[in-house]
């Protein structure tokens, strides 16, 4: 049975057997028997993070160790609200910080205050659902999610909308015009509009280091 910690970009916990390419960390949201609870976050430090790094492993879902849950893709954790690790992934998040700087016209940009500022737009407190808001299709950057009536999650890249699965993308559909739901929070939308590019990451097979 696959357990509980596949990421998707509306933001559901689900169990499948796919691999992903990113590893994430709320906190511990898991039990003994390696079930996930009520709980979708612990923390607002909501990051993303490589699946190898500097020969560190992880049992999955360990007594009292933090959750670690895995996405498709960059795109797919941004959507769901992730920003990149500021370890693992210290290259990514330095152009991430840079874009927000300038999306924002700050000077200061730490980790905190972006996990915060992040934390208000992606999930309702007390329904813990997704915050979502509608945008034209054509203002979207690439790296963006967005929402069709009656499909799947669709990533806007190079001028086409993918849709997603937990196994990867389906054949591409061509770009309309139009509004859209956007799944992608609005402030990552902001700095992907300020230049931050997405990495498009594909998951690997065999069993990964995990940190």
């Amino acid at each position: 049975m696959p357990l509980q910690n596949r990421v998707t970009p509306t933001g559901h916990i689900i169990a499948d057997p796919a691999r992903g390419a990113l590893m994430g960390n709320r906190g511990i949201l898991h039990d003994a028997e390696r079930r996930l609870g009520p709980a979708r976050w612990r923390h607002c430090h909501w990051i993303f993070c490589r699946l190898s790094f500097k020969g560190r492993r992880r049992a999955i879902m360990a007594p009292r160790r933090w959750t670690e849950l895995f996405f498709l893709d960059e795109a797919t954790a941004l959507a769901a609200g992730h920003r990149p690790c500021c370890e693992c992934r210290r290259s990514d998040f330095l152009r991430f910080q840079d874009a927000w700087r300038r999306a924002f016209g700050v000077r200061e940009a730490r980790a905190g205050a972006i996990d915060r500022t992040l934390h208000q737009a992606r999930v309702e407190p007390r329904s813990r659902r997704q915050i979502r808001f509608e945008a034209e299709l054509d203002d979207l950057p690439d790296g963006a999610f967005v929402l069709l009536p009656g499909t799947a999650p669709l990533l806007l890249w190079r001028g086409q909308l993918h849709p997603w699965s937990p196994q990867g993308y389906g054949a591409p559909r061509p770009r309309r015009s139009g509004p859209v739901c956007v799944l992608t929070p609005a402030p990552t939308i902001a700095v992907l509009r300020a230049g931050y590019r997405v990495v498009r990451e594909e998951p690997v097979p065999g069993e990964p280091e995990l940190h």
